[in-house]
């Protein structure tokens, strides 16, 4: 089952409702996901800083004295935003991968859900609506935003199984469905230097277009070689610092509708998740064609 939804905001004016807008899309979802939930927003940055977004089992303990110790490690000012389970930290943005690297050495117990400029990943186990209010989603606010909803059928139910995946800075990815040959695909991306949090296939999927990025393909480039190399039945929605896309896989079983308007582009996988969007009874309503790469950017 599985339920994505998306929303790419083209009216700047929109942006304060995003995570409005975001949440009450998510809410219709819960059916085809009842066993965790996530989303990622792409928020402002901000100047010469970058954002990495963590999540602990045991926040209350593993977040106190973290700024301080990785001040330290790091020879710059770190600042924390803590949200429930996850927390937010701000460092320059020339310190990131140095962050990242004093995380994994000093604090093992945290988990990196994203890292780049815009992003920032939320996700946990439980009822979709709950973790979207336990995080406060319909305050956020930005330039887009992606939603999942699962229902697992290829791993555990746990925090990090949850979506979307980030593999890169500033990307994620969502899908509904089944990849057939991601072992297969995780070996050879790990042999090309990529690592793994998770035996989600959804993960290797991913790595995939973070690797194929690396490349120095754009994302729409990335995408459509994903249907060359990737076998399955699949509906990818994925986000960069700019962009936003969609793809679904030749057969195109998994269901999808798209709807545009002057001020966005909206993804749900059933109507009902936008039907609440603002002029949705005036815009361009359509099933995203199989084997099809649709990219918008800013």
């Amino acid at each position: 089952m599985c339920g994505i939804v998306g929303l790419f905001i083209k009216d700047a004016k929109l942006e304060p409702r995003l995570g409005e807008l975001t949440s009450t899309m998510l809410a219709t979802m819960c059916e085809r996901g009842p066993d965790s939930a996530g989303f990622a927003v792409y928020g402002a940055p901000q100047q010469g800083k970058a954002k990495i977004t963590l999540q602990s089992p045991n926040p209350d303990a593993d977040f106190a004295g973290l700024t301080a110790d990785l001040s330290k490690a790091i020879g710059a000012e770190v600042s924390l935003e803590r949200k429930a389970t996850h927390a937010v930290l701000s460092v320059p943005a020339d310190k990131a991968q140095a962050t990242r690297e004093a995380l994994r050495t000093g604090h093992p117990k945290l988990r990196i859900m994203s890292t780049g400029e815009s992003i920032e990943i939320f996700k946990e186990v439980g009822w979709p609506t709950e973790v979207a209010s336990q995080f406060e989603l319909a305050k956020m606010q930005g330039s887009h935003a992606i939603g999942h909803t699962r229902m697992a059928t290829e791993s555990a139910v746990t925090t990090m199984g949850a979506h979307p995946f980030s593999t890169g800075p500033d990307q994620c990815l969502v899908h509904n469905g089944s990849l057939s040959n991601h072992p297969n695909v995780r070996r050879e991306l790990i042999r090309d230097g990529m690592t793994f949090e998770t035996e989600n296939d959804t993960e290797v999927a991913a790595a995939y277009i973070s690797w194929r990025i690396k490349q120095g393909m754009n994302l729409g480039e990335a995408l459509q070689k994903s249907l060359d190399d990737l076998d399955g039945f699949f509906t990818f929605v994925v986000g960069t610092k700019n962009g936003f896309a969609v793809v679904r896989d030749p057969i195109a079983c998994k269901p999808a509708v798209m709807a545009e308007t002057d001020q966005y582009v909206a993804f749900g996988s059933e109507y009902r998740a936008l039907a609440g969007l603002p002029g949705v009874d005036g815009a361009r309503i359509w099933e995203p064609e199989p084997a099809t790469v649709y990219f918008w950017e800013r």
